[in-house]
């Protein structure tokens, strides 16, 4: 009977190391609400971190992780992820945590919405 116990405390170990992806667990920090993109209008201008806004660029704006953070931002209506390095400052609209630049905004299939419901999650020691 001993033997049984163990063997069935060894097998459950077994399957829940791996039955866990690496995209399932949180990285970090994680935040839910809606994110929104920019584009055209802000190409070629000057960001918060200094460099020029690239809009074909993973990047995006947020309100208060710091610049140089990378992030993973999830589409929660269609499950696409992105990686994306925090590089300005905003979204400046109520209800809004996150702004995605054009090309990290294409890769989650949020072009045509304009705004959808994220999670993100901070990838910890990412800052550059």
């Amino acid at each position: 009977m001993l033997k049984k116990v163990i063997l069935f405390c060894l097998l459950f170990g077994f399957f829940r190391i791996f039955s866990c992806g690496y995209h399932s667990k949180p990285l970090g920090k994680v935040y839910y609400g809606k994110a929104s993109w920019y584009g055209k209008e802000f190409h070629g201008k000057k960001t918060a971190s200094g460099e020029i806004f690239d809009m074909y660029k993973l990047t995006a704006a947020h309100r208060t992780l710091p610049l140089g953070s990378r992030v993973r931002v999830k589409n929660l209506e269609n499950g696409k992820t992105v990686v994306v390095r925090i590089n300005d400052r905003g979204p400046f609209k109520e209800g809004r945590i996150i702004d995605l630049s054009y090309q990290a905004a294409k890769k989650i299939g949020m072009l045509k919405k304009g705004m959808v419901e994220v999670r993100i999650d901070v990838i910890p020691g990412k800052e550059r």
